[in-house]
């Protein structure tokens, strides 16, 4: 397994560098005035949720980051550099034994996302037609099976 630990206030302006090219990635359902809007909140988001767990690339760079809380992953992002190479599993895998993940939210129209969370073991167990900011965005309630 990837060594995963936490990250530091350093390493925040890197985690909304792969937060930007991991959606920029995977969101090509997302209208561009609606990232746009994203922005600031991802921001505000990084500097405040604690603690938010990242891998290490060799060279000892983030290169993937989780947040989890109350037993649900808030987000996972993954540099898309590094994707496929077991960063998302990790942190997933740590976030079910060691922080008692059971939950997870994804976007409806992020097949790849849903897939990942399928094979990780998660199933849908409902759905809400807009994201939390009452956008036209669908969004799937997954649990651990």
């Amino acid at each position: 397994m990837r060594s995963i630990g936490i990250a530091s206030s350093d390493d925040i302006p890197r985690l909304f560098d792969i937060w930007e090219a991991s959606v920029q990635a995977t969101h090509d359902f997302l209208n561009p005035d609606d990232f746009l809007l994203l922005v600031p909140i991802v921001e505000r988001t990084l500097r405040e949720f604690t603690p938010l767990h990242c891998v290490r690339d060799a060279a000892g760079q983030a290169c993937a980051f989780m947040g989890v809380s109350e037993g649900t992953i808030e987000m996972l992002f993954v540099d898309p550099q590094h994707r496929g190479q077991g960063a998302g599993r990790a942190l997933v895998e740590f976030a079910i034994a060691t922080l008692g993940a059971t939950r997870v939210d994804v976007n409806e129209q992020n097949g790849q996302a849903l897939g990942f969370y399928e094979r990780m073991g998660f199933a849908v167990q409902g759905r809400s037609g807009q994201d939390p900011f009452g956008k036209p965005y669908p969004i799937l309630h997954l649990a651990l099976r």
